[in-house]
């Protein structure tokens, strides 16, 4: 029990982490405050980060469950992730470490705000929060793809949690720009000191998570690769 909710507080900070990096969190706000102000009322903003942590999640809860699931459900398969899994998991980590640094770095992008978008978010009011939502989610920064697919569903594979884990993490996530749409939705000023205060805050986590995330994935693979006893 204390080993899942470890696990639930690790997939937790991951979806901060992943929120707060400067391509989600720039994307995110934008969208949000797009929306916020095409709706014509300031509590609307509210509704549509509302609704956007509710697609971004909706959309990694779907994607945890159809991959972990799969890989849980054959037989074969599902044998060799629980007899090998702590052997992949010491390198993926590290993998993700050096990602967090920028040692490693990863050249795709994600995905902006086209006219297109722009239009239809317009059109659906303020469900199109939901529909950035959905839209952000599917469009990984390397950041949030290692994050996702490095970290967290190797953990929910560990863990056998192709419910929870995808779901926590879906939801923080969309935490940092909820809590935008509240300023908005309060008329609070102060949106672009916070943004720099987050900004300044996911240096340091990722920097810190970075290190923490290699010296983990060093003593996995001297423990479980090479059967070091430390």
């Amino acid at each position: 029990m204390n080993e899942y909710f470890a696990a639930i507080l690790t997939a937790f900070w991951l979806g901060i982490l992943t929120s707060i990096s400067p391509c989600p969190l720039a994307t995110n706000i934008a969208a949000i405050s797009y929306v916020g102000r095409r709706v014509g009322e300031p509590r609307k903003a509210f509704q549509a980060g509302l609704l956007y942590t509710l697609g971004r999640t909706a959309v990694y809860l779907l994607i945890g469950i159809v991959l972990v699931s799969s890989l849980l459900s054959a037989p074969v398969l599902s044998h060799l992730l629980q007899k090998y899994m702590n052997k992949f998991l010491g390198p993926l980590l590290f993998i993700v470490g050096l990602i967090l640094l920028n040692i490693i770095r990863l050249n795709f992008r994600g995905l902006g705000i086209s006219e297109k978008v722009r239009q239809k978010s317009h059109d659906m009011g303020v469900w199109g929060g939901a529909f950035l939502g959905v839209l952000f989610a599917l469009s990984f920064c390397p950041t949030s793809a290692a994050l996702f697919f490095g970290s967290l569903l190797p953990l929910a594979v560990q863990q056998q949690s192709p419910l929870m884990l995808p779901a926590v993490y879906g939801i923080a996530t969309g935490l940092p720009v909820f809590f935008f749409a509240l300023l908005m939705a309060l008329g609070v000023n102060r949106v672009g000191t916070a943004f720099n205060r987050i900004t300044f805050f996911e240096k340091w986590a990722r920097r810190i998570t970075g290190l923490i995330f290699i010296a983990v994935g060093i003593y996995y693979t001297l423990v479980n690769v090479f059967a070091i006893v430390l």
